[in-house]
Parts: C-alpha cells; structure tokens; sequence
C-alpha cells in the first residue's frame, strides 16, 4: 500500500493520469514514426496492434542486431535485446528524451550501415 501511495504521489506530480497519457503516446510515437521510415530497421508489431509500453523491431540480419544492442548498452541504452530482434520498454518512468535518445542513436547506426 505504502508503494503504490508513493506511485500514485508520483503520477499526480507528473500532472495526472490524462498526462501520463499523453506522455506515453509521445514516447511511443517517436520511435515508431522513426521505425515506419527507417530503411534499415522494422517494427515487429502491425500498425493496428502496437504497444506504446515495449515497441519491438529488428534489422533483419542477427548480426547487426547484436551489434546495435552492443553500441546501445555502451551508450547507456539498456536491455534492448529480446528474443527475435530488440525492445525498447517505454514505461511510465522513461522521460520522452529517452525515446529521443533511442532513435537518435538508430538514425546513426542506420547512417553507419549505409542504408
């Protein structure tokens, strides 16, 4: 009770349930609008089942993929990788310039791939 009294503190300061909302849609937002345009990598997720908490996409080729959840964790892009390809999980507490952060290093990685 005394945890989520604390979450619920934590919202309200974040400007409330409509807030969060809005906040989740523009994390999301970011990076599929990234991912619908990316030469190089491909959401998992049709257009119609998308969750705004984990978006799911990968390059295609094991070996890139790897190496982007490599260059990811030494930029501090933690737990990208998930079975088939990567993740990036959007929750409540991942600031909208962490989303920015995560398809700012994509637009480079694809850059470097000469895609």
């Amino acid at each position: 009770i005394y945890m989520l009294s604390l979450t619920l503190d934590w919202v309200t300061a974040q400007g409330g349930v409509k807030t969060m909302e809005q906040l989740r849609k523009e994390r999301a937002g970011i990076v599929y609008d990234f991912l619908d345009n990316s030469q190089l990598f491909k959401a998992h997720a049709q257009a119609d089942s998308r969750s705004y908490m984990n978006v799911t996409f990968r390059t295609g080729d094991d070996g890139l993929d790897a190496e982007f959840i490599k260059g990811g964790t030494e930029r501090g892009l933690l737990n990208l990788k998930m079975a088939g390809g990567m993740r990036a999980s959007l929750y409540n507490a991942m600031p909208v310039e962490g989303a920015k952060a995560l398809v700012d290093y994509m637009k480079e990685f694809e850059a470097g791939h000469h895609v």
